[in-house]
C-alpha cells in the first residue's frame, strides 16, 4: 500500500489538501470519493510498507502465517478471505494492520507475492520468492507448508544459538563477579596485613599486588574498556565492508565456537537452497538469494563466486568446490544429486546432518563451560590465597621456640 499527498475539491467548490493511504490512484479516488470529495491531482510520497519495520511480529507469527494460509489455500478458501480470517482473529496489532493492507493491495489488483513484497520488514527476499514460485507453479500450498517448517527450523536453530550465548555469558559475569571481589574488597585487606610483617614479599604477591592496585583504581577502566572495544567494533563492522569481512572471518575461526557457527549457516543455507529449488526457483536465482540469508561475509562472498562460475558454465558442485570453503560433506551431497537428479534430498540431508551435529555440539559445550569455570574460578582464588598464605608460613618457620 502506497502513501499519497492529494488535492482534491469538495460539493462546495473548496480546495481540500490532505494524505491518503491508497493501493493506487483509483483506489485513492475511490476513497475520496466515499468523503465527497473529488480527485484533482496527488503525489506519491512512499511506501507504507517500508514504514513496518517489522518489530512486534515475531517467527512465530510468521509461523501461524504460513499455516493459516497453507491450510486454507488446500481447503480452496480465496486468498482474500483468508487474509481477512487471520486479521480478525490474530491478537498481534501490527500483523492485522499487515493483513489489512495487504488485503486492500490484493483488492487493487497486486498478487500476494507483491503485496507481501510491500513490507519487506516483515517478508524479506526469500519469503517473496518462495510465494511467487508458488503462486506460477500453482502449488502455493506446499510452498506454505515448507515455509512454515523452513520458519520452525528457523526458531529452532535461534534458541540453540542462543543457549550457546547466553549461559556462557552468565557463568563469566559470575564469575567476573567474584573476581572483582577479591580483587577490590579482600585482597587490599589481607595484603595490607603481609605488608606489616616487613619481609621480602615473593614475585606473585607482588603480581597480586599490582593486578589489585589496578582494580582498586581504575576499576571504571576495566569496566568500560570491553564495552568501548565492542562498541567500536560494532560500529566499524557497520561502516566499514572490510572490517566487517575480517570481524565475519575471524568468527569463523574462534575455537570450538566458530565451528558451530560455521554449520549453523550452512545448514541454513542447505536448508533454504532445497526448498527454494524444490518450490521451482532456478540455481542461479537460488544462489543470489542465498547471499542475502548467509548472514556472514566470507560465506556471502564464497557463494556470490559460485554464482559466477555457475554463470560461467560451470556445474555445481565443481563451483562451490572451487571457493575452497565448503565442506567435503557439502560437496559430495551436491555431487551425489547432480548425478542422481535428487539435488533438493540431498541438501535436505545436509541440513537435517548439520542441524543435528550444531544440537550435539552445543550440549557438548555447555557439558564443558561449568567446569572450566570451575577450574578458572579455583586458579584465581588458589593464587590469591598462596600469594597471601605464603609469606605469613614463610615467617612461621623463621620463628624460633
Amino acid at each position: 500500500m502506497d502513501f499519497y499527498q492529494y488535492k482534491a475539491i469538495d460539493q462546495y467548490g473548496r480546495v481540500q489538501i490532505g494524505q491518503s493511504d491508497a493501493v493506487n490512484v483509483a483506489d485513492l479516488e475511490m476513497r475520496l470519493r466515499k468523503l465527497g470529495l473529488d480527485l484533482i491531482n496527488c503525489k506519491e510520497l512512499k511506501s507504507h510498507g517500508q514504514n513496518v519495520s517489522g518489530r512486534g511480529i515475531r517467527r512465530r507469527d510468521l509461523i501461524l502465517f504460513c499455516f493459516h494460509m497453507e491450510q486454507t489455500s488446500r481447503a480452496g478458501v480465496p486468498i482474500i478471505d483468508s487474509l481477512q480470517d487471520l486479521r480478525d482473529s490474530t491478537e498481534n496489532p501490527r500483523l492485522r494492520e499487515v493483513m489489512s493492507a495487504m488485503t486492500e493491495s490484493i483488492t487493487g489488483g497486486k498478487t500476494l507475492s507483491q503485496a507481501m513484497g510491500d513490507f519487506p520488514g516483515v517478508f524479506d527476499t526469500v519469503i517473496c520468492s518462495l510465494i511467487r514460485a508458488g503462486e506460477q507453479s500453482g502449488n502455493i500450498g506446499e510452498v506454505f507448508r515448507r515455509l512454515g517448517e523452513s520458519l520452525k527450523w528457523q526458531d529452532e536453530q535461534a534458541s540453540m544459538a542462543k543457549k550457546l550465548i547466553m549461559y556462557p555469558a552468565f557463568v563469566g559475569t559470575v564469575v567476573l563477579g567474584v573476581v572483582f571481589f577479591l580483587m577490590i574488597y579482600l585482597v587490599p585487606q589481607l595484603v595490607s596485613f603481609v605488608k606489616t610483617m616487613g619481609q621480602e614479599l615473593p614475585a606473585h604477591t607482588k603480581a597480586l599486588i599490582f593486578v589489585s592496585n589496578i582494580f582498586v583504581h581504575y576499576w571504571y577502566a576495566v569496566i568500560l574498556a570491553p564495552i568501548v572495544l565492542v562498541a567500536a567494533v560494532l560500529i566499524g563492522v557497520r561502516v566499514n565492508p572490510g572490517i566487517r569481512l575480517a570481524v565475519d572471518g575471524l568468527k569463523l575461526k574462534l575455537p570450538v565456537v566458530g565451528n558451530i557457527l560455521e554449520k549453523i549457516i550452512l545448514a541454513r543455507l542447505a536448508g533454504f537452497f532445497a526448498m527454494m529449488y524444490a518450490s521451482g526457483i532456478t540455481i542461479i536465482d537460488c544462489i543470489r538469494t542465498s547471499e542475502d540469508i548467509a548472514g556472514n561475509k566470507v560465506i556471502e562472498n564464497a557463494v556470490r563466486n559460485v554464482g559466477q562460475q555457475i554463470a560461467d558454465g560451470k556445474n555445481l558442485s565443481d563451483s562451490f568446490a572451487a571457493t575452497g570453503l565448503f565442506p567435503p560433506l557439502i560437496l559430495r551431497m551436491i555431487r551425489v544429486g547432480e548425478s542422481t537428479g535428487g539435488l533438493e534430498q540431498s541438501l535436505e540431508n545436509v541440513a537435517y546432518f548439520y542441524t543435528r551435529d550444531v544440537k550435539e555440539s552445543i550440549e557438548r559445550l555447555q557439558t564443558m563451560i561449568e567446569p572450566t569455570m570451575t577450574v578458572i574460578l579455583g586458579l584465581i582464588i588458589g593464587w590469591v590465597m598462596m600469594s597471601v598464605l605464603g609469606p605469613i608460613y614463610d615467617l612461621i618457620t623463621k620463628i624460633k621456640i
